[in-house]
């Protein structure tokens, strides 16, 4: 059965375009113009992941992802024009998976609802691999474990939650320790060549990545800045 997303935008040209996007790639799509009409659906059609605008006139996308938390898991990706490091750190700590601004590239959208509905079959156990492709390794490096194949992070053991970005750049940060990857080359992993996004926005992701690594290990400095450079892993 094709898999059913959900998309709650009160714009809606954002809607028929997410409807192309999406059956193109061989979704079922279902549509809501509000919060109030899409938490309704939700509850109803038990949608297999949520696109969701953040701001939307009456029930914001924000009261709606609290209001979805109360009885379901369905992943949540937040789609927003919104540029705010605090709403965006607010919603993922809410309970969002992943958080996409406004304009995105078709790619990076599609290529994050896959990594996302991977992982939801691995953990329950309903993913199957194609005919001689091998499944992705788990990387470790010091204290540090990663399964890509199931989008897990371990830190001394301690499970910690990173969004489908987040994942790609501390991969790729981690899989050549001591090696120093600029803020340009990190932008490729995480956006496509048709999206302008400022290369500060690494920085805000290096950020999140530290904060969520602290939370489990205060003391976690394993992710080195060198100013004017990029960053580096720093295994220990």
């Amino acid at each position: 059965m094709k898999p059913r997303i959900l998309v709650i935008d009160d714009e809606g040209a954002i809607r028929d375009s997410l409807r192309m996007i999406l059956e193109y790639e061989d979704y079922q799509f279902v549509g809501a113009a509000s919060g109030q009409e899409g938490l309704a659906i939700a509850q109803r059609e038990r949608p297999d992941l949520v696109l969701l605008d953040i701001k939307m006139p009456g029930m914001d996308g924000m009261e709606l992802l609290r209001r979805v938390r109360e009885t379901s898991s369905v992943p949540v990706i937040f789609l927003t024009s919104k540029d705010d490091e605090l709403d965006e750190a607010l919603g993922l700590a809410m309970g969002a998976d992943d958080y996409i601004s406004k304009p995105f590239s078709q790619r990076l959208l599609i290529a994050r609802i896959r990594a996302i509905l991977r992982r939801q079959e691995l953990e329950r156990g309903e993913a199957t691999t194609d005919e001689g492709e091998a499944e992705p390794q788990p990387l470790q490096r010091g204290r540090l474990v990663m399964d890509p194949a199931r989008h897990k992070v371990l830190w001394n053991g301690a499970l910690v939650g990173l969004t489908v970005t987040e994942f790609l750049i501390l991969e790729t940060l981690a899989q050549r320790p001591g090696v120093v990857k600029s803020r340009n080359q990190l932008l490729d992993i995480a956006y496509s060549d048709d999206v302008y996004v400022d290369d500060r926005t690494i920085d805000s992701h290096i950020k999140r990545i530290r904060r969520k690594f602290r939370a489990v290990d205060p003391a976690f400095d394993s992710i080195d800045t060198l100013y004017g450079v990029g960053y580096r892993f720093d295994e220990q």
